[in-house]
């Protein structure tokens, strides 16, 4: 019923820039809250960042002052821009949300990754 689908990844040099999106769709009251987690094969998936309903925020220690948290919500999308990556970024980028339903019930989902790779 609701898909979240994220883009932007891709291959980019050690202090370059990336900004993923993730769009949701489906049967969508509102959107509660979005999360971007990563994970790096073999390890357990990390937090990134959070962004509220209200537009609050909260970011890893080490991404804070390098990454941007944001939402577009009318066009129900999220956004995290990346900005002087290190090597130790590269990991699958996966897109989280907290979501109402039409029928007024709240569940969580994830997209299917996105993956960033940053070469020194």
């Amino acid at each position: 019923q609701v898909q979240l689908v994220e883009s932007g990844g891709g291959l980019v040099q050690a202090g370059g820039s990336l900004r993923l999106s993730c769009l949701a769709s489906g049967s969508i009251f509102s959107i509660n809250a979005w999360g971007w987690y990563r994970q790096v094969p073999g390890q357990q998936r990390d937090l990134v960042a959070t962004i509220t309903s209200g537009g609050s925020t909260k970011y890893a220690d080490s991404v804070k002052g390098r990454f941007t948290i944001s939402r577009a919500n009318a066009q129900n999308t999220v956004y995290l821009q990346m900005n002087s990556l290190k090597p130790e970024d590269t990991a699958v980028y996966y897109c989280n949300a907290n979501i109402k339903s039409f029928a007024r019930v709240d569940n969580v989902y994830w997209g299917k990754g996105t993956l960033v790779t940053v070469s020194s």
